[in-house]
Order: C-alpha cells, then structure tokens, then sequence
C-alpha cells in the first residue's frame, strides 16, 4: 500500500515532516520570554534615565537655592533720628543727626552664617524682653534688636553711620570712640595682671583708673541691669585698628556688677585677642556654649566687690 499522506499535501516526496506539537509549543514561549526580556529592559532603562534626570533637576536647583540665599542685598532704609557721641575726654554725650539715608560700606569679610544667627536668636529669644547690650553692628543684628522689641536695646559702636535699621522705639545707638589699638594687647594684659587697679574688687568701671575700662560710656550703661551683652566691635581689622580688649574687659565688669546673671556673648573667638582676653576676664568655667565664632558665657554677677581675680 502507499504511505499515508497528510490532507494538505498530495506528493510525499516535497511536504517537509510534520513538527509535534510540542516543539511549536516551546518556539513561541521562547519569542514570548525574549519580548517580555526587552520589554523589562526599556522599562529599566527608562527608570535610570527618569532617575538621572530627577537628581540632575535637584542638583541644580540646590545650587540655585544656595546662589539666591547667599546673596543678601543691603537694607535700604536708614536710621532716623539722632546718634549720641561720646569721646573719652568728655564727661557727656552729644546728640548728632545720623544719616538718614545709607552709606556706602564694603561688604563685610566676615559674614554671620545661618547657624550662627539662629544661636544668638535663641539666646535673646530665651532672654526676652531684656536689656541688651550690643558693641559693635552687623546687619543681622537688627533682627535681634526686633526680638527684643519689647525690651531695651543700646547699640555701641565708632561708626554708627553703617546702622541701617529701622526705628525701634526701645533702641538707642551711641557712637563711641576707642582710643586702644589692637597692637598694644600684650601691654595692657600685662598692665591688668601685674596691678590692682583692673582686678574685679577695683571699684565701678565709670571711675576705674585701668587702662582696660571704657569710662567714656553713655551713663545708662553704667547704672543699667544687662541680661545679654554682644561684644562685636569695634571692628579690629588691623594692629593700628582699634581692638576688643576694652570691651571684653568692660563687659566682663559690667556683668559682674548687677546682681543678676549676664549672657557675654563673643564674636571672633578664632583671633587672637578676642581668644587671650575672654579666657582673662569671662573665664572658660562660664563658657556655657558656643557656635562657629561665637562664644557664650554667663556671668553671675554681685560677687566682685570681694574678688581679686576673674577665674578661678
């Protein structure tokens, strides 16, 4: 008999061998598997490229914040009213008119970071409302002398034309002339450890007789309670600038004089002055904290009229 033949196909001798089942079965469960496989990785590829673009976008946009944040135009409004001088050789102050629209500065080297602002806010916010003492001026700080709106805030400084802040009717600025320079502070803590007449038992800092103490201050200073003194003035930018020794010294006697306990608050305590004169006269077992450049003591006072030295 002749062999058997498939419907479809009549001559034998050409129609290829009929496949099994099976065997198409699995050809196209391999073409689905190799679609399934690319499909998987242009999804990926896609992820990566969607993640690139996503941390690119945030970088940019980081260091588009931190230009915008960085840049800190200058206040525009000025001071209106009267600044009073004092000079060490007058007994009293003179009212002056300030300028009432700002001058021109250079920038300033030395700016105040975030977290340091947020450390001295958090030490007038603590403290509030108070009488804050303030040597020396930066931008920054008419945002605390606003804290403390509700308080008493004198401002010390040589060039107090730079202050341009609003008026505050609690606020007072006097301009302030210091005659020490900064290359003499060898000298004169020599002069303060060898004698009696800067020990703290040497009577009040209006009358001293050392050559530390800043007798020239408005009157007020003298006679009021200070629950936060800021020491960053004057600006001490060279040897034949004035320097911060009479201020930290001044400080550290007016603190002790209430009967209260004062916050000295120092700026630049990575020079060298301002590092040798705390240590001298705020003491390091006051050294309660610090942030960046700024140093935070606190000082008990109505305990020197028996003393004869600063630390212990």
């Amino acid at each position: 008999m002749p062999p058997e033949t498939s419907p479809a196909c009549h001559t034998p001798q050409i129609c290829p061998p009929a496949l099994p089942r099976s065997t198409v079965n699995s050809s196209d469960t391999n073409k689905r598997r190799q679609l399934k496989r690319m499909e998987i990785n242009l999804t990926s590829k896609r992820l990566i490229h969607i993640l690139v673009f996503f941390l690119a976008s945030m970088s940019i946009f980081r260091l588009l914040r931190f230009a915008i944040t960085s840049y800190s135009p200058s206040p525009r409004s000025g001071w209106a009213g009267f600044v009073k001088t004092c000079n060490s050789s007058e007994s009293s102050c003179k009212e002056v008119p300030s300028h009432t629209r700002a001058s021109t500065f250079p920038p300033n080297r030395n700016q105040i970071t975030k977290k340091e602002y947020r450390f001295l806010s958090h030490i007038i916010t603590q403290r509030a409302p108070c009488n804050l003492l303030i040597f020396g001026w930066e931008p920054q700080y008419h945002r605390l002398a606003k804290i403390n709106s509700a308080g008493t805030t004198v401002i010390l400084d040589d060039t107090p034309e730079k202050i341009r802040v609003r008026r505050l009717n609690s606020t007072r600025i006097y301009k302030v002339n210091y005659d020490v320079k900064a290359k003499d502070a060898y000298r004169l803590l020599k002069h303060a450890r060898d004698g009696t007449t800067c020990a703290p038992n040497s009577g009040p800092i209006a009358t001293s007789n050392c050559k530390l103490a800043l007798t020239n201050l408005p009157n007020e200073v003298y006679t009021s309670k200070w629950d936060v003194i800021l020491i960053d003035g004057p600006g001490s930018d060279g040897p034949e600038a004035p320097g911060r020794m009479t201020a930290i010294y001044t400080s550290s006697m007016i603190a002790r004089a209430g009967n209260i306990t004062t916050n000295v608050v120092l700026h630049d305590v990575d020079r060298m002055i301002e590092k040798w004169f705390s240590r001298e006269f705020l003491c390091e077992e006051n050294l309660v904290s610090s942030k960046g450049r700024y140093w935070n003591f606190k000082i008990k006072g109505g305990q020197q009229w028996h003393s004869t030295s600063f630390c212990t």
